[in-house]
């Protein structure tokens, strides 16, 4: 079946082709409403869409983003970042274009060219998780950086505000009375930015409430929940004076792992141990038992944001600086106070809140 023309719609409506171009670009100052109407019920009627790749030649705006990512589409917990991308294109007429590149170079540098061929209004470069990344060759300018930091700086850029994050969750522990709080931290060669950041916060809040770090209590693994079950088999092997009461994971996975561990053991959570996470990630923080209170990575509004910049409807920071998105707490059952029989470490003050 051919493609419903211009001409059509004139014949259709009674009126020239001009007037028809007019009424369905918008420039309608001289038409009456009764013709305008007319028009667009016969363009309805024969079946009319307007031609994009002729409008943009003529507009220079193709109505169209590109938002090339490593693995946030097949990553469920991270695949928030695309809905608050794809929301932001919908309230402004323009359609997503997503290239799921897995990490390799060459597909990469193939989707820029691609993308920037089809001369998209604005791109989003987007990683999984919070990292310094080279900036690929060709990328347009005003390119928006998802997730990710160039490391040369020169575009605008979103990333969750671990640092922040990482003070709250040990607050809400040091606020719940415990004093010896473990870190259960990521163990990689190339280990993402958050997970330093996250450290930098858990140190800042044990300073603040004049808690000695004990380095017995910072415990690398793998970013799994069979990560977090060793790290905890570790931590709860410490004499009884050096074992924690309180442990901040840094990530939900790895606090699933310490549940299993703790729960191995016969401990209770959190009348005997209490856990925080970080990502609030689905189908895990909420699903364990009792739910995990954590820290939410605030995915959906980094999509939004960078989304908005990519189009010019929202300003980046001045300077260069990358955006800090709030990292929200979601509270729910794991965070208690100490248990009563948990001896004060050596030279520590009592078991209170400070």
């Amino acid at each position: 079946m051919s493609r419903a023309r211009l001409s059509d719609v004139a014949a259709a409506a009674g009126v020239s082709i001009s007037t028809v171009s007019l009424v369905l670009n918008g420039r309608v100052a001289r038409i009456s409403s009764q013709t305008q109407d007319r028009v667009r019920e016969a363009a309805a009627s024969v079946g009319y869409t307007p031609n994009s790749v002729a409008r943009g030649l003529r507009t220079q705006r193709t109505r169209t983003i590109g938002l090339i990512s490593d693995r946030i589409a097949t990553t469920p917990f991270a695949g928030r970042m695309l809905a608050g991308a794809q929301d932001v294109a919908r309230e402004h007429g323009h359609l997503l274009f997503l290239v799921n590149t897995d990490g390799d170079a060459d597909v990469e540098a193939e989707a820029v060219r691609a993308l920037a061929g089809q001369q998209v209004d604005g791109m989003v470069y987007a990683a999984m998780w919070h990292r310094v990344v080279d900036a690929p060759a060709g990328l347009p300018a005003g390119t928006v950086f998802l997730d990710c930091r160039p490391s040369s700086g020169g575009f605008p850029a979103v990333v969750p505000d671990d640092r922040t994050g990482g003070r709250d969750a040990v607050r809400l522990l040091v606020e719940a009375g415990h004093r010896r709080i473990a870190y259960v931290d990521v163990d990689e060669d190339d280990p993402p930015v958050a997970a330093g950041l996250r450290h930098e916060g858990y140190l800042e809040v044990l300073a603040d409430a004049g808690i000695e770090p004990d380095p017995a209590l910072h415990v690398r693994q793998e970013s799994s929940a069979a990560g977090g079950r060793a790290a905890a088999a570790a931590l709860l092997d410490l004499p009884a004076d050096r074992r924690p009461t309180a442990v901040f994971c840094f990530n939900d996975r790895m606090a699933a792992g310490v549940y299993v561990a703790a729960h191995r053991r016969g401990l209770d959570i959190p009348g005997d141990l209490s856990i925080v996470g970080y990502d609030d990630q689905q189908l895990v923080a909420g699903e364990l038992d009792p739910p995990l209170t954590t820290i939410a990575l605030p995915h959906y509004e980094m999509g939004r944001w960078a989304t908005e910049v990519a189009l010019g409807v929202r300003e980046p920071p001045e300077g260069g600086r990358p955006h800090l998105m709030p990292c929200p707490i979601i509270r729910r059952d794991s965070v208690g106070p100490p248990p009563a029989a948990a001896p004060t470490p050596a030279g520590g003050e009592p078991l209170t809140t400070p």
